[in-house]
């Protein structure tokens, strides 16, 4: 079997590739180590040595994908789980929500599976509004990819085992009971829960949530990836919403956005005002001011003491003006001014602006170059940022405004913040790893306890159907002694009726011989022993002319036919024969016919008597 490691293989690779185009499933995002594990799991049930041959198997086996996506797609979940995390959303989020007055609740259930999480959510809610106001004002949105789940959430049915974890008077009060001991949850408050397939990573988060549940669900995806799926949720929640995780995962690099309610149960709050990075981004995004043809003395002030190094071209590509700040960064002379542009050393270094500033005269938009290294001295470096602005009057281009920015302070205590950030979230995604994937051990084992309990279940239900087929089997012996009891009996009774039978027809005094409708011997008496030599056994089933006997079987042939067809000779026949002892006999034959019980001819009874015993 195909080794698990955090190195993805070409092989894994394709099978993902396969599931993404053929199902639309997009694994891509999940971390290798667990993917890998989960599909050889399904491997090894259907003996696949290697991830091609699971390729060809799943094209030759489509219906393999739905057992692959339920081992892929652990939907391990309860009621109330964790139940320290549903004390501390009893406790903080469901007051503050509940006090907001007439303001609709809008809760997300990210990852749902079977539903318990989101109907859970809906007791609380109800419990602290009561049922006619939870109807008014609750509505919970439960997702996940997995339809099959999702179908058994929608039923809203579970079983006893299910229903373990639900405080007895909250069971009561909030499940109809069913004969099989399970129950469902009432259909009022069920309406309160809309379930629908949604896949976190492609489709459009569910916007204005209050309160978002996506516990155990980042820790599967890498890193990347889990930082897209929290701007995502970040985007759902309204200002002051709540934002619930599983124990194994963290915010790395969102600290900005979200303020921690209750740290160790992984409840955040996100952030009602904007954040730095947001007011940089406003300012940096803000056009610049159109540049006046007419320029007045104060904006020539303006210009020429600009902190950032601007230099101004005309519409005919000529060196219009420079600042203070772009003259003495860029050694600009006054004999430069009036200078076409590309003629100067600006126009290629730092950087290459002629085809620059063309796409912004063409198509009218700044072009924006970011972090350009700017050379002094061999250990001399600055970076610039460079806007080329194209300038119009009246749909007219009058010219182009260069502006240069040093950023080499900010830049450098970026990357110095940024290597530390870095550090400090690699340490925190190892241990965020270790983590996870002893949380993914741990569901997995559950799961496996599961199935083992859910078979001994089966084994148990095997051994009361063998014990009951047992017992069943003994009453059938019993029948079948009692047969073979009266069987032996009547074993008896014909045994008996065949003693009587060869002593009456020994004391014919004549060889007896009964053939049936096949001219067959079916009845050989002592007496014709005696006569011929031949015993029962010897003759019994045999044809009666292919005998060889000292009588001459053959006189008796159309006779015996005769007898067959209804009509037997009244008259006896004598034949000369020779007996076993070699004496020369004359015999007397006596024809009848054997009668059926329902009057047909079944067969011939032959009597052969010698004429020398005759009284």
């Amino acid at each position: 079997m195909v080794g698990t490691n955090e190195q993805p293989s070409e092989g894994l690779e394709e099978v993902l590739d396969y599931l993404k185009n053929a199902r639309a499933f997009d694994f891509t995002g999940y971390k290798r180590g667990t993917l890998a594990r989960r599909i050889e799991k399904r491997m090894e049930t259907i003996d696949c040595e290697s991830y091609e041959d699971y390729v060809d198997y799943l094209q030759v086996h489509p219906e393999e994908f739905e057992p692959l996506f339920n081992t892929i797609l652990i939907n391990l979940t309860s009621f109330f789980r964790d139940g320290d995390t549903w004390n501390a959303i009893n406790d903080t989020i469901i007051p503050q929500l509940v006090a907001r007055d007439d303001e609709q609740i809008r809760v997300w259930s990210a990852g749902c599976a079977t539903g318990q999480e989101a109907f859970s959510a809906v007791m609380l809610l109800t419990e602290a509004l009561g049922i006619d106001e939870a109807k008014e004002r609750v509505k919970v949105y439960a997702t996940d990819v997995d339809n099959e789940a999702l179908e058994q959430a929608r039923r809203a049915v579970y079983t006893s085992r299910e229903l373990e974890s639900i405080p007895e008077d909250l069971r009561a009060k909030y499940f109809d009971a069913r004969p099989n001991g399970g129950g469902a949850f009432t259909n009022d408050l069920r309406r309160l829960v809309i379930f629908g397939r949604h896949d976190l990573l492609q489709d459009a988060p569910i916007p204005r949530v209050q309160m978002l549940m996506c516990r155990n669900t980042l820790m599967y995806f890498n890193a990347d990836v889990q930082r897209r799926l929290v701007q995502r949720l970040q985007f759902s929640l309204v200002n002051g919403g709540f934002l619930v995780l599983g124990k194994a995962e963290m915010l790395l690099g969102h600290g900005d956005s979200f303020q921690p309610v209750d740290l160790k149960q992984r409840i955040f709050c996100k952030h009602s005002e904007p954040t730095m990075s947001t007011r940089l981004l406003t300012l940096a995004s803000r056009p610049d001011t159109p540049y006046e043809h007419s320029v007045t003395p104060l904006s020539d002030i303006a210009f020429e003491h600009a902190p950032s190094s601007d230099v101004l071209i005309d519409a005919a590509g000529n060196l219009l003006a420079a600042n203070a700040a772009a003259r003495k960064r860029f050694s600009i002379s006054p004999h430069s001014l009036g200078r076409p542009f590309q003629d100067l050393e600006l126009s290629y270094r730092p950087v290459e602006l002629r085809s620059s500033i063309d796409q912004a005269r063409l198509h009218r938009r700044q072009i924006e170059l970011e972090s350009v290294a700017h050379r002094l001295g061999p250990d001399d470096t600055r970076f610039l940022d460079v806007r080329v602005t194209p300038l119009e009057i009246e749909n007219s281009d009058v010219g182009v405004l260069l502006s240069f920015t040093d950023v080499t302070n900010h830049r450098r205590v970026t990357e110095e913040l940024e290597e530390t950030h870095r550090e400090l979230e690699t340490a925190y995604e190892e241990l965020q790893s270790s983590n996870e994937e002893l949380e993914t051990t741990n569901e997995e084992l559950q799961s496996t306890i599961e199935e083992l309990e859910t078979t001994n279940e089966e084994l148990q239900s095997t051994n009361e159907e063998l014990e009951t087929m047992n017992e069943e089997l003994s009453s059938t012996n019993e029948e079948l002694q009692t047969i073979n009891d009266e069987l032996r009996d009547r074993t008896g009774d014909l045994n008996q009726v065949n003693a009587y039978m060869e002593s009456m027809l020994t004391s014919l005094g004549a060889s007896v011989i009964v053939l049936d409708s096949d001219l067959q011997v079916r009845v050989w008496n002592g007496l014709s022993f005696e006569m011929w030599g031949l015993r029962a056994e010897e003759v019994e089933g045999r044809g009666f002319f292919g005998l060889d006997i000292g009588f001459p079987v053959e006189v008796l042939g159309a006779a015996v036919r005769s007898c067959l067809a209804g009509e037997c000779p009244e008259n006896p026949i004598t034949s000369e024969a020779t007996n076993r002892r070699g004496q020369r006999i004359t015999c007397r034959v006596r024809l009848s016919q054997l009668m059926g019980g329902g009057g047909a001819i079944e067969g011939i009874i032959v009597l052969i008597e010698d004429e020398a015993t005759r009284v």
